[in-house]
């Protein structure tokens, strides 16, 4: 394995780092979140002709720059540490993967061009708070139980009579830029309860009955919508007998290995800012850095950031390891905003200050895609740490399966014990 990145993944990052920092201060960052699109279409724009961003992980018969899922975790972590609003993770860390699995060739050829240059944008639609359990981050749900399962709730497929396609009818309540997207793709529960399954469907944003609503959020720079479906005509992505539910579990492991590197990103950034604030900021005649005490706090999140950091560039090489990174990094993440609150002093604890940015994404992520615990249960389960040794070894031999099942002997039967030794005599001797 060669750890070092490309001249072309430097480049990458350094024009990417030039960019947002100039358009991507904090207050600008504000203001692109309280506008209709929640982001900032502008430098959307810019960053999808000048970079292809979020065309990086799309093949270049398709109008994307043909890199690996790993050259899209690098670009997030530079998106990461300024907390850039925008629809690049709905859409090419959720969206463009399954097009790319589950679509049709007429599918992929209308719909991942447009993807790749940034002039559509995607969003995954799952029912009720579900979007760690669709895509496999905190448990396996082989049934699909969390699209609705064919009972009340959730969002229901059934054919169109006509034979023209499919009609979806539901909701769902937490939607990554749903508000804004051109483009749905909508986790949907049909077959009823005997041949129960889920399927994804595309619908467009003109679609009658489709309603969507933004929803006030703690992470404005993730901003979510309530999407209702009444009776909405929809596409089907692919084949009735597609693999919906590997298709998200594999999405879900690129996914989140996109996710700690963005994480790390906003941790390394938070960890910096304090670090400048310490600096500075003088009491009792000298820097509050200087002070041991301090020093001993920074130089732990320096270690904690510096092993996430690691961990995330692992899961980019190998997004197998990806929910176990994630859980390292927001953890990261969170031990860092929390302690550059604390560390920043008064000031640091008014909700207008820039720390409660890395804060807030902190919560809202572990929010969304943990917490943290489940991640490492759920690792911790595929890895297989806590299964039964004696199931993993098989079954036992007929003689040795004869003496394990054997009952203990009763004390009736069983030999009496041999009598205690008599003690050494003691020798006199003469004093």
């Amino acid at each position: 394995m060669d750890a070092a990145f490309t001249a072309e993944q430097d480049e990458i990052r350094r024009t990417l780092r030039e960019i947002l920092g100039k358009r991507c201060g904090p207050d600008e960052v504000k203001a692109a979140v309280r506008t209709a699109a929640g982001h900032d279409r502008e430098l959307w724009q810019q960053l999808s002709r000048q970079l292809g961003l979020p065309g990086i992980a799309v093949a270049e018969e398709y109008g994307g720059v043909g890199c690996a899922p790993a050259d899209l975790a690098l670009a997030c972590e530079e998106t990461g540490r300024v907390l850039l609003p925008s629809p690049l993770l709905a859409t090419a860390a959720l969206c463009v993967p399954l097009v790319t699995a589950l679509g049709t060739a007429a599918q992929r050829s209308a719909l991942l061009p447009p993807l790749a240059t940034g002039g559509l944008t995607a969003a995954l639609a799952v029912s009720g708070p579900a979007l760690a359990t669709a895509l496999a981050l905190t448990g396996e749900d082989a049934s699909g139980q969390w699209s609705g399962g064919g009972r009340a709730g959730g969002v229901q497929a059934r054919a169109d009579a006509a034979g023209g396609g499919w009609r979806l009818y539901g909701e769902a309540a937490q939607v990554l830029d749903g508000h804004s997207a051109g483009l749905l793709l909508v986790a949907a529960h049909t077959g009823g309860f005997a041949r129960s399954r889920t399927l994804l469907f595309l619908v467009r944003e003109d679609a009658p009955g489709l309603v969507r609503s933004r929803q006030a959020v703690l992470d404005e720079t993730r901003p979510q919508a309530r999407i209702e479906l009444r009776d909405v005509p929809a596409e089907l992505l692919g084949g009735e007998g597609a693999d919906v539910l590997g298709a998200l579990a594999a999405t879900g492991r690129t996914a989140s290995a996109v996710l700690a590197a963005e994480a790390v990103g906003a941790a390394g950034q938070a960890l910096a800012r304090t670090v400048e604030y310490v600096r500075g900021r003088e009491q009792f005649g000298r820097a509050i850095g200087s002070f041991q005490a301090v020093k001993h706090r920074l130089a732990d999140l320096y270690v904690q950031v510096q092993a996430a950091r690691s961990a995330a560039y692992y899961a980019a090489w190998d997004p197998d390891q990806g929910g176990l990174a994630l859980a390292q990094c927001l953890e990261a993440l969170r031990m860092t905003a929390g302690e550059a609150i604390q560390l920043h002093g008064g000031i640091g604890f008014t909700w207008e200050h820039d720390a409660h940015l890395y804060f807030k994404r902190a919560a809202a992520d572990e929010l969304l895609f943990g917490p943290v615990h489940r991640l490492r249960a759920h690792a911790a389960d595929r890895a297989g740490l806590f299964a039964d040794p004696a199931a993993a070894m098989g079954p036992l031999p007929a003689p040795a399966a004869r003496e394990a099942s054997a009952p203990p002997a009763s004390p009736s039967t069983s030999a009496p014990p041999p009598p205690p030794a008599s003690p050494p005599a003691q020798e006199k001797v003469a004093v």
